[in-house]
Protein backbone atom coordinates (compact mmCIF):
# COMPACT_ATOMS: atom_id res chain seq x y z
CA UNK A 1 0.00 0.00 0.00
CA UNK A 2 1.61 3.08 -0.88
CA UNK A 3 1.77 6.17 1.16
CA UNK A 4 -1.24 8.37 -0.46
CA UNK A 5 -3.47 5.39 0.07
CA UNK A 6 -2.42 4.66 3.32
CA UNK A 7 -3.10 8.87 3.99
CA UNK A 8 -6.59 8.23 2.41
CA UNK A 9 -7.65 5.34 3.91
CA UNK A 10 -6.51 6.94 7.49
CA UNK A 11 -8.91 9.98 6.32
CA UNK A 12 -12.00 8.03 5.80
CA UNK A 13 -11.76 5.88 8.61
CA UNK A 14 -10.77 9.00 10.95
CA UNK A 15 -14.05 11.25 8.86
CA UNK A 16 -16.49 7.63 9.62
CA UNK A 17 -15.12 7.28 13.15
CA UNK A 18 -15.17 11.48 14.18
CA UNK A 19 -18.58 11.77 12.25
CA UNK A 20 -19.76 8.13 14.59
CA UNK A 21 -18.38 9.92 17.80
CA UNK A 22 -19.94 13.06 17.02
CA UNK A 23 -23.84 11.94 16.15
CA UNK A 24 -23.52 8.89 19.02
CA UNK A 25 -22.57 11.61 21.85
CA UNK A 26 -20.17 9.13 23.21
CA UNK A 27 -18.43 10.25 25.82
CA UNK A 28 -15.79 7.79 28.47
CA UNK A 29 -16.09 10.58 30.89
CA UNK A 30 -20.19 10.21 30.54
CA UNK A 31 -20.10 6.70 30.59
CA UNK A 32 -18.09 6.72 34.05
CA UNK A 33 -19.83 10.01 35.78
CA UNK A 34 -23.30 9.30 34.34
CA UNK A 35 -23.64 6.11 35.73
CA UNK A 36 -22.05 7.09 38.94
CA UNK A 37 -24.07 10.07 39.92
CA UNK A 38 -26.83 10.47 37.81
CA UNK A 39 -27.76 6.04 37.46
CA UNK A 40 -27.73 6.70 33.78
CA UNK A 41 -25.88 3.89 31.68
CA UNK A 42 -26.42 4.41 27.64
CA UNK A 43 -22.48 5.75 27.59
CA UNK A 44 -21.16 2.85 30.06
CA UNK A 45 -23.09 0.02 28.24
CA UNK A 46 -21.57 1.66 24.86
CA UNK A 47 -18.26 1.54 26.13
CA UNK A 48 -18.53 -1.92 27.37
CA UNK A 49 -19.71 -3.20 24.10
CA UNK A 50 -17.04 -1.42 22.58
CA UNK A 51 -14.52 -2.99 24.92
CA UNK A 52 -15.32 -6.32 24.73
CA UNK A 53 -15.15 -6.27 20.70
CA UNK A 54 -11.64 -4.66 21.01
CA UNK A 55 -10.52 -6.89 23.46
CA UNK A 56 -11.46 -10.09 21.56
CA UNK A 57 -10.48 -8.20 18.30
CA UNK A 58 -6.84 -7.40 19.35
CA UNK A 59 -6.32 -10.93 21.76
CA UNK A 60 -7.01 -12.98 18.17
CA UNK A 61 -4.42 -10.45 16.78
CA UNK A 62 -2.01 -11.41 19.42
CA UNK A 63 -3.22 -15.14 19.30
CA UNK A 64 -2.27 -15.64 15.46
CA UNK A 65 1.16 -13.25 16.01
CA UNK A 66 -0.40 -10.58 13.62
CA UNK A 67 -0.63 -6.82 14.67
CA UNK A 68 2.04 -4.78 16.98
CA UNK A 69 0.75 -4.89 20.43
CA UNK A 70 2.46 -1.89 22.71
CA UNK A 71 4.79 -2.85 24.95
CA UNK A 72 5.13 -0.87 27.72
CA UNK A 73 5.95 -1.12 31.58
CA UNK A 74 3.11 -0.92 34.25
CA UNK A 75 4.19 0.76 37.67
CA UNK A 76 3.21 3.47 40.11
CA UNK A 77 3.65 6.31 37.57
CA UNK A 78 0.48 4.69 35.55
CA UNK A 79 -1.63 4.63 38.36
CA UNK A 80 -0.46 8.17 39.15
CA UNK A 81 -0.87 9.40 34.96
CA UNK A 82 -4.16 7.57 35.06
CA UNK A 83 -5.71 9.39 38.04
CA UNK A 84 -4.43 13.00 36.96
CA UNK A 85 -5.81 12.17 33.64
CA UNK A 86 -8.90 11.29 35.36
CA UNK A 87 -8.88 14.74 37.01
CA UNK A 88 -8.71 16.43 33.99
CA UNK A 89 -11.38 14.94 32.37
CA UNK A 90 -13.59 15.69 34.92
CA UNK A 91 -12.41 18.99 35.22
CA UNK A 92 -12.87 19.28 31.18
CA UNK A 93 -16.48 17.72 31.20
CA UNK A 94 -15.27 15.44 28.41
CA UNK A 95 -12.29 12.55 27.59
CA UNK A 96 -9.77 13.40 24.59
CA UNK A 97 -12.05 11.78 21.81
CA UNK A 98 -15.25 14.14 22.82
CA UNK A 99 -13.33 16.82 23.49
CA UNK A 100 -11.95 16.65 19.82
CA UNK A 101 -15.46 16.78 18.64
CA UNK A 102 -16.60 19.47 20.89
CA UNK A 103 -13.48 21.81 19.86
CA UNK A 104 -14.80 20.41 16.10
CA UNK A 105 -18.39 21.85 16.83
CA UNK A 106 -16.26 25.41 18.34
CA UNK A 107 -16.45 24.99 21.42
CA UNK A 108 -13.75 27.02 22.49
CA UNK A 109 -13.36 25.41 26.70
CA UNK A 110 -13.06 22.20 24.62
CA UNK A 111 -10.17 23.51 22.43
CA UNK A 112 -8.30 25.57 25.51
CA UNK A 113 -8.30 21.99 26.96
CA UNK A 114 -7.30 20.34 23.98
CA UNK A 115 -4.33 22.59 23.39
CA UNK A 116 -3.34 22.19 27.14
CA UNK A 117 -3.20 18.57 26.56
CA UNK A 118 -0.39 18.99 23.81
CA UNK A 119 1.23 21.61 25.90
CA UNK A 120 1.34 18.95 29.28
CA UNK A 121 2.68 16.38 27.19
CA UNK A 122 5.67 18.85 25.95
CA UNK A 123 6.17 19.74 29.27
CA UNK A 124 6.61 16.02 30.45
CA UNK A 125 8.71 15.29 27.29
CA UNK A 126 11.13 17.64 28.87
CA UNK A 127 11.93 15.21 31.77
CA UNK A 128 11.15 11.83 30.04
CA UNK A 129 14.57 11.24 30.37
CA UNK A 130 15.75 12.75 33.66
CA UNK A 131 16.82 10.17 36.30
CA UNK A 132 14.19 10.73 38.89
CA UNK A 133 10.81 9.40 39.09
CA UNK A 134 8.84 9.36 36.95
CA UNK A 135 11.35 6.43 35.36
CA UNK A 136 13.66 7.08 32.62
CA UNK A 137 13.22 4.87 29.72
CA UNK A 138 16.31 2.55 30.85
CA UNK A 139 14.64 2.01 33.95
CA UNK A 140 12.01 0.15 31.69
CA UNK A 141 12.95 -3.55 31.12
CA UNK A 142 9.83 -5.30 30.93
CA UNK A 143 10.83 -6.62 34.42
CA UNK A 144 10.17 -6.35 38.22
CA UNK A 145 12.52 -3.10 39.23
CA UNK A 146 11.06 -2.02 42.60
CA UNK A 147 13.37 0.62 42.85
CA UNK A 148 12.08 2.48 40.05
CA UNK A 149 8.52 1.15 41.16
CA UNK A 150 7.88 -0.72 37.39
CA UNK A 151 5.54 -3.65 37.59
CA UNK A 152 7.04 -5.17 34.26
CA UNK A 153 5.02 -5.08 30.75
CA UNK A 154 1.40 -6.56 31.34
CA UNK A 155 -0.73 -7.34 28.33
CA UNK A 156 -1.79 -10.74 26.52
CA UNK A 157 1.05 -10.25 24.85
CA UNK A 158 3.13 -10.55 27.73
CA UNK A 159 1.41 -13.65 29.64
CA UNK A 160 1.24 -15.53 26.32
CA UNK A 161 4.76 -14.78 25.91
CA UNK A 162 5.60 -16.18 29.44
CA UNK A 163 2.72 -19.04 30.17
CA UNK A 164 3.05 -20.14 26.47
CA UNK A 165 -1.43 -19.85 26.80
CA UNK A 166 -2.80 -17.84 23.33
CA UNK A 167 -3.57 -14.26 24.17
CA UNK A 168 -6.95 -14.90 22.73
CA UNK A 169 -8.03 -17.06 26.32
CA UNK A 170 -7.30 -14.01 28.26
CA UNK A 171 -9.00 -11.93 26.30
CA UNK A 172 -11.82 -13.91 26.23
CA UNK A 173 -11.66 -14.19 30.58
CA UNK A 174 -11.50 -10.45 30.04
CA UNK A 175 -14.41 -10.02 27.86
CA UNK A 176 -16.73 -12.23 29.77
CA UNK A 177 -15.79 -10.06 33.00
CA UNK A 178 -17.15 -6.82 31.07
CA UNK A 179 -20.34 -9.06 29.96
CA UNK A 180 -21.07 -9.94 33.39
CA UNK A 181 -20.60 -5.95 34.16
CA UNK A 182 -23.46 -5.06 30.95
CA UNK A 183 -25.52 -7.88 32.77
CA UNK A 184 -25.55 -6.23 35.52
CA UNK A 185 -26.21 -2.75 33.90
CA UNK A 186 -29.40 -4.30 32.48
CA UNK A 187 -30.55 -5.53 35.48
CA UNK A 188 -30.27 -2.52 37.41
CA UNK A 189 -31.99 -0.52 33.92
CA UNK A 190 -34.76 -3.24 34.65
CA UNK A 191 -34.99 -2.54 38.19
CA UNK A 192 -35.00 1.30 37.69
CA UNK A 193 -37.65 1.06 35.18
CA UNK A 194 -39.93 -1.16 37.25
CA UNK A 195 -39.50 1.29 40.09
CA UNK A 196 -40.71 4.32 38.10
CA UNK A 197 -43.47 2.48 36.89
CA UNK A 198 -44.99 1.80 40.42
CA UNK A 199 -44.06 5.53 41.58
CA UNK A 200 -46.65 6.42 37.46
CA UNK A 201 -49.21 4.02 39.14
CA UNK A 202 -49.49 5.44 42.76
CA UNK A 203 -49.37 8.91 41.24
CA UNK A 204 -52.53 8.31 38.77
CA UNK A 205 -54.48 6.50 41.90
CA UNK A 206 -53.70 9.22 44.26
CA UNK A 207 -54.88 11.57 41.28
CA UNK A 208 -58.13 9.70 40.43
CA UNK A 209 -58.44 9.39 44.00
CA UNK A 210 -58.66 13.21 44.13
CA UNK A 211 -60.56 13.58 41.33
CA UNK A 212 -63.26 11.30 43.02
CA UNK A 213 -63.10 13.22 46.35
CA UNK A 214 -63.39 16.35 44.26
CA UNK A 215 -66.84 15.01 42.38
CA UNK A 216 -68.14 13.78 45.36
Amino acid sequence: MTPIVECLVAFLFGSVAGLLMQRSRFCNTAALRDAIMFKTYRNTKAMLVAMMILTVGFTGFMSVGAGHPLQFDVGLNTFAGLFLFGIGMVLAGACTVSTWVKAGEGNIGALWALIFTFVGMFLFSLVWSASWWPPAPQTMTGQINAPALQLGFANAQTLQDKFGIPAIVFGLAQTAFLGLLYRGILRRERAQHAEHEKHQKEHQKKKAAAAAAVEA
